[in-house]
């Protein structure tokens, strides 16, 4: 049984399913850092100051000065505006992902042209020589 694991771990396609895995979560956080850091306050810019991520409803009715603040009360709050990032992170890492994929292929569509063979002699070329051949 230990060696059947062994094996099985072993294989290829478990050593880079790992690989992918932590390369996901890297990149993960490199599109979060981008979204949290860069991307967010453009769009905060734009949208006249607004910062999603402080945006919420409280269901207690009452007001708070922040989504920290409401927090700290225990109050129970509706974070929609973590949800607007998160949706933003999402198209944004799904577009990162549609131009490594995209480039992966055309890469990948690169190797796989083969010269094309150099052109021989057409069957009637053949048949022309086993002809002449044949005559003599």
């Amino acid at each position: 049984m230990w060696k059947e694991f062994k094996d099985f771990i072993m294989t290829g396609n478990v050593i880079d399913l790992a690989v992918a895995v932590l390369l996901a979560g890297a990149v993960g956080l490199v599109v979060n850092g981008f979204v949290s850091d860069i991307m967010m306050p453009i769009v905060g810019y734009f949208t006249g100051g607004v910062d999603f991520s402080d945006m919420f409803y409280a269901l207690d009715g009452k007001t708070y000065e922040s989504l920290a603040v409401a927090n700290e009360a225990g109050a129970a709050v509706i974070a929609y505006g973590n949800w607007i990032n998160s949706i933003i992170n999402l198209m944004i890492v799904g577009f990162v992902l549609f131009m490594i994929v995209k480039a992966y292929a055309k890469v990948r569509a690169k190797k796989e042209e083969a010269p094309a063979a150099p052109a021989g002699p057409t069957e009637i070329d053949l048949l022309k020589e086993i002809r002449d051949a044949l005559k003599k």
